[in-house]
């Protein structure tokens, strides 16, 4: 498994932190010694009490009802399985809640209603809720915030604090450098998990809710006012894969059921630590995931336990690559708080140390196990910290938004607030600010801009997967359902240009039109082509590929940017070589890099655009030196009908080469697309 240096990855954790409390408004950032009245704790991905700063400072309180709400809101963009993690971890959680002279209390509805009135009924005087970064979950606190501005408190302050687990002993985000290398120098320790005291009780008498079954959580989903459109949560389900496969093998029916097995219920030991129906994940509550986190360090030693050993063979299917076993197995877990990062790390170093008689090897990780655990939660940690800084610096052009699909990170930002909804997407390197001097001025005319840092680049996360061009499309498939919610018009650029054709092809009810800027993606007669497989394996070749062209993009990547601009060469200005420089030295980077060598480039673009005739826009800068475009544009025109091209003089890059006659082609573009779809409505 690779290693992956972090600051402080192999050093002993420091003494436990004060919490670390934000806000501003109505909110408090500091909390003492004991303090008087009711408090309120709000779980949302937090479903633990160890190494819980929120509890701690909420224990100094006289009365305490910690609270679970299930919202529609919060919960839609959770999968079923991950709906059964958060059972599990509930009733989990209000065991040991009750261990500690406490309880749990379960509430449905709108989040900000069920918090006002219990602010009323107790006398609560604070409110304790985890920091979040996601935008949906920020914007539900902003709006908890909002209700609560006219509920009198007990002593006529009532107060919200946002705590979270510092992993580093960072005392202003500020501070926080933002390339990785500066933040290695820092050499910051990681601090130690802190321990629950007993907590205070309610001081009256309180109608704690029931837990509900899945079924019963399922009935109530269901009846979501917000719920999208069936079609749209059915296309959610259909991975690209599985079309693919249907669409291109003569064996898909056979290739179907084969799908269906493969995610059928397997055997479980006794004890088990998968919990979930399909079983395919660590579930539970914190200690069963302890648990499973103490088999899964230790896979090199082996066991005779039989819930020990499920773990180990879940982990072989598990590990796409060296050390992805670990977010495949424990990445919701983890995302859903039933265990914090830090103690993660705190585990692995422990267990470090146990295979090495007290010490740490300044070479290393001695266990694999250990390295993939470790290195997994850091880098999680590091993303989380830039995402969170990122929310609140003001040197961006662009505001961030935060998303997260499959556990991970995302960035994006949107600028406009009617009209038609455009989704641009950058190429290979890139990062939603490329689009820089496209964003606002297409949003300026009438439209609704969605910009995307995909999985992988900019600073969204870079984690320890197998990257292939499905995965991504079914990342922008997502994107559109859960965040712009509406068919939108696709805009890529490069790899990004292949991406949302994938998009277009398999999942078209979510497209309305596409806009190919020198777009990758072959032209092939009679779309005879490679038959597609999903099956990509990291070789030596592609490991040490990456390494090399790493070295070689860091030494020569203003050179390389500036040939892509050819017209105009200062456009490849400082910003852009400093900003993909500061990504190349992001943790998880080289990971991403292999991916380029099992590329699958195999499906023509042909057979993608078709069924979109008269709804693809290509825009091609005729002096690209990575493709012919004049051999490209040609047999583009003879085998994909209904297509409007316009050619630019401009490189690689024309959206940022030549940013206003491309906003220009785009604006005029969205326009005429609308009025065709306006005049079919009609009919």
């Amino acid at each position: 498994m690779a290693v992956v240096g972090f600051p402080g990855s192999l050093s002993l954790p420091s003494a436990p932190n004060r919490p670390t409390f934000r806000g501003g408004g109505r909110r408090n950032n500091c909390i003492c010694c004991a303090r008087s009245g009711s408090a309120i704790l709000w779980f949302k991905q937090d479903l633990r009490v160890d190494d819980h700063f929120g509890l701690v400072a909420a224990s100094k309180y006289q009365s305490l009802v910690p609270l679970y709400v299930f919202d529609h809101r919060i919960l839609s963009r959770y999968s079923d399985e991950m709906l059964e993690l958060v059972l599990f971890a509930l009733e989990d959680l209000r065991k040991s809640l009750k261990e500690q002279g406490s309880y749990l209390m379960i509430r449905f509805g709108r989040v900000e209603n069920v918090i006002r009135e219990l602010v009323k009924e107790v006398r609560a005087t604070s409110i304790f809720a985890e920091e979040e970064v996601e935008y949906h979950l920020c914007k539900m606190i902003s709006i908890v915030d909002e209700s609560l501005a006219t509920v009198p408190s007990i002593d006529g302050k009532l107060e919200i604090f946002q705590w979270h687990t510092p992993f580093y002993d960072i005392k202003n985000l500020n501070d926080l450098p933002a390339s990785y290398n500066n933040f290695t120098e820092l050499q910051l320790p990681p601090t130690s998990p802190i321990v629950l005291p007993t907590l205070p009780r309610a001081r009256i008498e309180l109608n704690w809710g029931d837990l509900p079954t899945f079924d019963e959580l399922k009935e109530f989903m269901n009846k979501n006012p917000w719920k999208s459109e069936e079609s749209w949560t059915v296309i959610k389900k259909m991975s690209a894969e599985r079309i693919l496969l249907e669409k291109l093998s003569e064996l898909g029916k056979r290739i179907k059921k084969n799908l269906d097995i493969e995610h059928a219920p397997k055997k479980r030991a006794d004890k088990s630590v998968f919990h979930t129906r399909k079983g395919n994940i660590v579930g539970g509550g914190t200690n069963s995931v302890l648990n499973a986190l103490a088999a899964y360090l230790r896979y090199l030693e082996g066991t005779a336990r039989s819930d020990w050993q499920e773990v180990h063979e879940r982990l072989r299917n598990a590990e796409s690559r060296d050390g992805a076993s670990f977010f495949a197995l424990f990445g919701p877990a983890v995302c859903l708080g039933i265990i914090s990062r830090r103690r993660v790390h705190y585990e692995a170093i422990k267990y470090e140390k146990e295979r090495n008689a007290g010490f740490l090897s300044p070479f290393g990780y001695s266990a694999t196990t250990v390295a993939a655990a470790a290195d997994a939660v850091c880098s999680m940690e590091w993303y989380w910290l830039m995402a969170l800084k990122s929310l609140t610096s003001n040197e961006r052009k662009y505001s961030t938004r935060i998303w997260r699909w499959n556990g991970y990170l995302i960035q994006y930002t949107v600028v406009g607030h009617e009209g038609p909804a455009i989704l641009l997407v950058h190429g290979f390197g890139a990062f939603f600010e490329h689009y820089r001097d496209n964003i606002s001025d297409i949003a300026n005319s009438g439209n609704r801009v969605w910009a995307i840092t995909v999985l992988g680049f900019g600073k969204s996360e870079k984690p320890n997967i197998v990257y292939t061009e499905l995965m991504w499309a079914q990342l922008l498939r997502d994107f559109i359902v859960e965040v712009v919610g509406e068919p939108v018009h696709l805009a890529g650029n490069s790899i990004g240009g292949y991406f949302v054709a994938i998009v277009a092809s398999l999942w078209p009810a979510v497209v309305k039109s596409l806009v190919l800027i020198n777009s990758a993606g072959n032209v092939i007669p009679e779309k005879s082509f490679v038959p597609f497989s999903n099956e990509r394996q990291t070789s030596r070749a592609a490991w040490l590929g990456a390494r090399l062209l790493l070295f070689f993009l860091r030494s020569n990547l203003k050179n390389t940017v500036k040939q892509c601009y050819p017209t105009r060469i200062e456009r490849a200005d400082d910003w852009l070589i400093s900003e993909m420089l500061r990504a190349s030295h992001d943790p998880g980077v080289l990971v991403v890099l292999e991916s380029i060598f099992s590329f699958n480039l195999s499906i023509p673009l042909n057979y993608l655009l078709e069924g979109f005739e008269e709804k693809i826009l290509i825009i091609q800068g005729m002096k690209d030196q990575i493709s012919d475009s004049k051999s490209k544009l040609a047999i583009l025109k003879e085998y994909c009908s209904g297509i409007v091209i316009k050619e630019l003089d401009a490189g690689h890059c024309p959206h940022d080469e030549r940013p206003e006659e491309v906003n220009s082609i785009i604006q005029k573009w969205i326009t005429t697309v609308e009025s065709k779809l306006l005049a079919e409505s009609f009919l």
